[in-house]
């Protein structure tokens, strides 16, 4: 015999039923993730920079973010995000390894460099030259370094901005100062013979000069010497060239990344705050040139008035440049073959 349940009964299995159909309460989202891939010399600035932003979008925003880090040789770095990495952003020192993300299966738009301010470099640095406490083998310019007898410790421009930039320093600094071109690659092809090892990265190069003691000079960025010398002691000075290249530091978002994960707000957000105070403020404790003129007279006993020239002044901008000098069978590759025979 069935027997149908009582009112009560039934209301209670409906109101049981229709409690397990209910929505689930929303779990916590997954905070965003950005990921930053950028050149080898530039740890620990955005180590410092990304605490600062990730608080300020946290108070602005009510949105947590986490912040990751690639850093490497700027064009391995840049061909590794070309060929699949998924990097939101890409902050590298110089322009033609962000062209690669456009060259190379059009990541970004061509007039990526237009989107922000200063060409989108919120930051510059220079080529200066570190030598070992008391100057033994007195370099003062680019022409010590290509005397006999003096080793100097550069990374390898094919891979490295900073290699790039040396090179560009003191060949553009001798036809700058009025010699002909073909003495200004001598000199290129004199500094190189001198060089016993081409590191892969400008951290590398730091490590073989000061850790490893190879070398009586290492060519670096400027805003690399106070960590050299904190994590290494007193025991090198920095010279400043009388001409040197001014290294303009370019970001992008990688457009066709952002889109995919849905962090294009944040990506261009995280760009935009290096101009602003508080990021340009990280950036000139770090020892890199800012844009803001406020924040740089603040700092403006860290910095040396210097005597600049940029790679669109002397080298026709860095397309022209890398094709010139750094693809392959350009003047690079003449140099290091001369070297070689030196």
């Amino acid at each position: 015999m069935t027997h149908r349940p009582t009112l009560p009964r039934r209301a209670l299995l409906l109101a049981t039923a229709a409690a397990a159909l209910a929505p689930l309460p929303a779990l916590a989202q997954a905070p965003k993730t950005l990921l930053n891939v950028s050149y080898d010399v530039s740890r620990e600035f955005y180590k410092d920079y990304n605490a600062v932003f990730a608080a300020h979008w946290k108070k602005t925003a009510g949105e947590d973010l986490v912040l990751n880090q690639s850093h490497g040789g700027s064009s391995k770095q840049a061909r590794s995000v070309a060929e699949g990495l998924e990097a939101d952003v890409i902050t590298m020192n110089q322009a033609n390894d962000i062209d690669v993300l456009h060259d190379h299966g059009k990541l970004i738009p061509a007039d990526w460099a237009r989107r922000l301010p200063d060409n989108s470099a919120p930051t510059t640095s220079i080529s200066v030259i570190l030598v070992r406490k008391g100057n033994p083998k007195q370099i003062r310019d680019w022409s010590d370094l290509g005397k006999p007898g003096v080793s100097v410790i550069i990374p390898n421009p094919k891979v490295t901005g900073n290699g790039r930039y040396t090179y560009l320093a003191a060949w553009g600094a001798a036809l700058q100062a009025g010699v002909q071109p073909a003495a200004a690659q001598a000199l290129v092809e004199r500094i190189f013979a001198n060089v016993p090892v081409l590191d892969g990265g400008g951290r590398a190069a730091t490590t073989t000069f000061a850790q490893r003691n190879l070398g009586d000079a290492l060519v670096t960025f400027e805003s690399e010497v106070p960590l050299i010398q904190r994590e290494f002691g007193g025991g090198f000075e920095v010279v400043y060239p009388s001409r040197t290249i001014l290294a303009e530091n370019p970001v992008a978002v990688v457009d066709k990344v952002v889109d995919k994960k849905g962090t294009r707000k944040q990506a261009e957000a995280y760009l935009k705050f290096l101009w602003s105070d508080e990021g340009q403020a990280v950036a000139a404790k770090h020892h890199l040139r800012v844009r803001s003129a406020k924040v740089m007279a603040q700092y403006a006993k860290d910095f040396r008035k210097v005597q600049t020239f940029t790679v669109d002044q002397v080298f026709g901008g860095w397309k022209k440049a890398q094709a010139d000098h750094f693809n392959d069978g350009g003047l690079y590759d003449q140099v290091i073959a001369r070297a070689k025979k030196r």
